[in-house]
């Protein structure tokens, strides 16, 4: 009896596979590129040589260079586990515990992912594109503050905080440029720089010291 009935049967799997390896192969060459060359001459061209596929599977994998970077960016999420950040910040009802969730997800964030960051941020001051995906980045962090911070009985922000104000400074003390100079100028290794923003965080931001399960 013939096998083809059953190897059609797996065809679309396969294909599905396939198209995986494909944008991987894409965009792991694109980032090499865009991280040892820069955003700005970097060619779809190139990276489809270096991706070892044609340019025109560049084209219709991601539309443009611009999308290319866009998907390097949502990368970044899902390499710092967002699920992880989620599960921890719903175990607990502890502020201290929240921010320290949400400062393990920058660390990891930064750390994994610090380099397509950085490269998107810098190929954002030309293209309006990008810039666009990279604010939306910024607000979705934003939002997963202000939804933690909300969530906070009243009286548990320091005096003259209010969550805007919390926001602020969260992000002016936990973005990629804090985490570069400490790990990258000082010495400080990204253990250290979570243990310090866990603590100064609620130094900055809480009222008062909360214990609990």
């Amino acid at each position: 009896m013939s096998s083809e009935p059953e190897r059609r049967r797996y065809d679309s799997l396969r294909r599905a596979a396939q198209a995986r390896e494909t944008r991987t192969a894409i965009a792991d060459a694109a980032l090499r590129l865009f991280v040892s060359r820069g955003w700005a001459v970097t060619t779809v061209r190139e990276v489809a040589r270096e991706a070892g596929v044609s340019a025109p599977t560049v084209y219709a994998t991601y539309g443009n260079k611009a999308g290319l970077t866009r998907a390097l960016a949502d990368a970044a999420d899902l390499s710092a586990d967002v699920p992880r950040m989620l599960e921890e910040l719903e175990s607990t009802t502890v502020p201290e515990r929240h921010l320290a969730a949400m400062a393990a997800y920058d660390r990891r964030l930064f750390e994994r992912a610090g380099d397509v960051i950085s490269l998107v941020r810098e190929a954002a001051r030309t293209e309006p594109e990008l810039a666009a995906a990279y604010e939306d980045g910024r607000r979705r962090g934003d939002e997963t503050r202000v939804l933690v911070f909300s969530s906070w009985p009243a009286g548990v922000l320091r005096h003259g905080l209010d969550v805007p104000s919390a926001v602020d400074v969260y992000g002016a003390m936990c973005n990629i440029d804090v985490y570069a100079t400490l790990t990258g100028e000082r010495g400080w290794s990204p253990d250290r720089v979570e243990q310090w923003w866990g603590e100064a965080l609620a130094r900055e931001l809480l009222a008062r010291r909360r214990t609990g399960p």
